[in-house]
């Protein structure tokens, strides 16, 4: 039995051989495609993970960015306010309402009947006026404590018309620049924490993604280490860094106001408060001031130096740090924080000056107006409605909306002022409840979100090439690199290497690129 079954090993050992070869080979291919199905598998499932991460860290942004706003919007207010004190000017007229009263009164009392007769035609008119201004009228808690007083003894004695032509140009120049100032502010807070929430996704990925020289020691997150260093994600920069929206605060708003205001005087200079006015000669004459502060055509809008109003110029840097208590004199910087600092503020001016900024500002811009001007001046004073469509009378780049009708309605211009003074405080409320005129603009300017997800995506791949120089990164192979945008837009990734290579253009070139491709990207999306 045993010498047969040897014979027929022996005979058949050449098939036995080929048979075990391909059991061995099958097993062996079989053993090395679910290895890469499971290394498929654990790659799509880091994928997901990554971009649920990115995803959920630029929707955080974005809410972080609306706090902030809110948060810094009383500090401009405030200024503006105490600039142009219209319920101090108010007050003074009805004052001076009041005395004349009191002197009609008195001629009464020494027999003048005719006089009792006239008065109530004479101050009818004035005293609707003025009612407006004081039904449902907010007044500064730095106005509360004598503003007619401290009026009379700093300015001169001025008569009725001068005053009323006063609360006219204050007024509507305060209510512009409270707008002005709500869309600049939104847009350089969406560029400021986007581009340190890059900076931190950057650096806390390329630090999971080092491994630790000691891997039984557990590491927790510190902004200060090599990684954060290496993209300039320290504490101090990034401190340092949002200080600069100090200059719009409280030095920006008022060159802004200088080019409002004239704008104003030269649109509205000729227009009596007691004169009617219908809605949509009061959105032509909004829209003509914002076309001499904005620019009437899309070339002059790209033109208009708004860089001036939210970053100082170099040489007035430092007074910012300073004012706002940052700087320390004691405190030399260090070379990699200054270092850190340039290239963010570098940056930032660059798209400031991009035409995507001029042209989602303008958009920013026109919902701000709509809600004063097509909502809340068309319901409350005119009695008119609206066609619910995005597109604005005093849009720059739209048409009308207003119905038309054969008989608009008309109002007094000193009930619209009185409306527009009380809507300056609802612009610049940032703490009581929702600011519906930023709500506004970030629920309807849909270019908004494009634009913050293209700053906080943009440059990734030049983030990494420069963390290199300082660090070692592993595993950086184009279809494993951790630092490979993949949220759920894949047009909204870092920039081409041909970009970055573009010295002519710099960044300014590869974000025009980029946000080239997410205004299509979105366009379709909206269209599907």
């Amino acid at each position: 039995m045993i010498g047969a079954t040897k014979r027929w090993f022996r005979r058949n050992r050449k098939s036995l051989a080929i048979g075990a070869g391909v059991v061995g080979v099958g097993y062996l291919a079989g053993q090395y495609v679910l290895s890469k199905i499971s290394e498929a598998r654990e790659r799509m499932s880091s994928d997901r993970i990554a971009k649920e991460n990115l995803r959920r860290r630029f929707e955080q942004n974005q809410a972080d960015c609306t706090f902030t706003v809110l948060a810094l919007l009383p500090t401009a207010t405030e200024n503006i306010i105490e600039a142009l004190p219209v319920e101090d000017l108010t007050s003074e007229l009805q004052k001076k309402r009041a005395e004349r009263l009191a002197k009609l009164s008195g001629s009464d009392v020494l027999g003048s009947e005719p006089s009792s007769s006239t008065a109530p035609s004479v101050t009818d008119e004035d005293g609707r006026s003025l009612s407006s201004f004081q039904a449902d009228s907010y007044v500064h808690a730095s106005q509360m404590a004598g503003s007619v007083t401290d009026t009379d003894t700093q300015r001169p004695a001025r008569s009725k018309t001068e005053l009323w032509n006063e609360v006219k140009i204050s007024s509507i120049t305060r209510a512009i620049i409270l707008i002005y100032s709500l869309s600049l502010l939104t847009l350089l807070t969406r560029i400021q924490l986007n581009l340190l929430g890059r900076r931190n996704y950057l650096s806390s990925v390329v630090s999971l993604a080092s491994p630790s020289n000691d891997v039984s020691t557990i590491r927790l997150e510190d902004n200060d280490d090599e990684f954060s260093q290496a993209f300039g994600n320290d504490f101090e920069t990034n401190r340092r860094y949002l200080t600069f929206s100090w200059w719009l605060l409280h030095r920006g708003w008022k060159g802004l106001m200088e080019k409002v205001r004239t704008a104003v005087e030269e649109v509205f200079g000729s227009l009596n408060p007691r004169e009617d006015i219908t809605l949509v000669r009061l959105s032509s004459l909004i829209l003509d001031v914002r076309k001499r502060v904005e620019g009437a055509t899309e070339e002059d809008r790209r033109l208009t130096n708004w860089l001036q109003y939210l970053l100082p110029s170099k040489e007035d840097e430092d007074v910012v740090l300073k004012e706002s208590g940052v700087l320390n004199p004691d405190t030399p910087s260090s070379p990699q924080t200054t270092a850190s600092l340039r290239q963010l503020l570098d940056e930032t001016s660059d798209l400031i000056e991009s035409p995507s900024f001029s042209r989602i500002l303008t958009s920013l811009n026109n919902e701000g107006f709509a809600n004063l001007i097509e909502q809340k001046c068309a319901t409350a004073v005119f009695k008119a409605q609206t066609i619910p469509e995005p597109a604005t009378a005093t849009a720059l780049s739209s048409a009308a909306t207003i119905v038309p009708s054969p008989a608009p309605p008309k109002a007094k211009l000193a009930t619209v002022l009185a409306l527009i003074t009380r809507e300056a405080h609802v612009i610049g409320n940032g703490t009581n409840s929702p600011n519906e005129y930023l709500a506004a603009m970030e629920q309807n300017v849909r270019e908004l979100e494009a634009f913050a997800a293209v700053v906080y995506s943009s440059n990734f791949e030049l983030g990494l090439l420069h963390s290199e120089d300082t660090s070692t990164v592993p595993n950086t192979d184009a279809s494993s690199n951790p630092l490979r945008p993949t949220d759920a837009n894949e047009n909204l990734h870092a920039t081409s290497a041909e970009d970055e290579r573009d010295n002519t253009h710099g960044v300014y070139s590869a974000f025009e690129r980029v946000w080239g491709k997410a205004v299509g990207s979105s366009d379709s999306s909206g269209a599907a």
